[in-house]
């Protein structure tokens, strides 16, 4: 399939290393020309390297801390000179520590909505702009499975991303007629070392071993194994593309049928 997205520009937020790399490669291979952001200049220059090798698209990068004020200017900023303008926008955010809802502090809650709530709220309000005088833009928001089924012991997690959910569905009504998408995609267990930082925490929370708790949680999963990245960022990639123009305001799910819920 074609995904008509050839020469598109794209803005891929954490795209250093796990799903928002795995994202900013699939639209890379589909012609895009990508621009990764970071906080480790070295990761990100080896990154560009690797897809640029590729011989497809296009990918420069850029540093940034999403925990930081000036994020935001600094990204329209990027935007801009490196790419000319923007046509897709990835919101990808590092995951906030494990722990219990009674757990939860007001330090906690107050960092940790910032990087993952805030500035992908305003760094989207800055940049749709260009996308609504286009009359073309893709807004995908990584999220989570515990927006639908919260997870044990992410309940920061939990809290946090269950907002970007009416946050979407919203904007993407009031954008719908300017030919702007916004979607949300939910990983279940895809396999990154964020699962393994996770498997890690729940087994010495457990007092279990990380090879116990993988196999249980594979148990719960009826593909029977955990995701792969590029698995879920080709979800990703067509959610961005031409062909799925009509699809907006949605959540979809990239589990291997893990959640029980309709």
């Amino acid at each position: 399939m074609d995904l008509g997205i050839s020469g598109k520009r794209a803005l891929v937020l954490a795209s250093s290393r796990g799903l928002g790399l795995g994202i900013a490669t699939a639209l890379a291979k589909e012609g895009a020309h990508v621009l990764l952001v970071g906080r480790t200049s070295e990761k990100l220059a080896a990154n560009v390297d690797a897809i640029n090798a590729l011989g497809k698209g296009k990918a420069d990068w850029v540093q940034g801390d999403l925990s930081q004020e000036n994020f935001v200017a600094s990204m329209v900023e990027a935007v801009n000179e490196k790419l000319g303008g923007i046509d897709i926008l990835v919101n990808n955010t590092g995951g906030p520590t494990p722990g219990t809802a009674q757990d939860i502090t007001i330090v906690k809650l107050e960092t940790f909505f910032q990087s993952m709530v805030l500035r992908v709220i305003t760094l989207t309000g800055a940049l749709l702009p260009q996308m609504k005088e286009q009359g073309w833009g893709r807004i995908l928001t990584v999220a989570s499975s515990g927006v639908f089924e919260p997870i044990p012991n992410l309940a920061l997690s939990n809290t946090l991303r269950g907002a970007l959910v009416g946050w979407n569905k919203t904007l993407a009504t009031e954008v719908a007629g300017s030919g702007v998408t916004a979607n949300l995609l939910l990983p279940g267990r895809i396999h990154t070392d964020r699962i393994d930082e996770l498997d890690g925490a729940n087994a010495k929370r457990l007092g279990k071993s990380p090879e116990e708790v993988r196999e249980a949680s594979l148990k719960t999963i009826p593909a029977g194994r955990l995701g792969k990245v590029e698995e879920f960022a080709a979800a990703g990639a067509f959610l961005c593309s031409e062909p799925a123009s009509y699809i907006t305001g949605t959540m979809l799910r990239v589990d291997g049928g893990a959640s029980k819920s309709i």
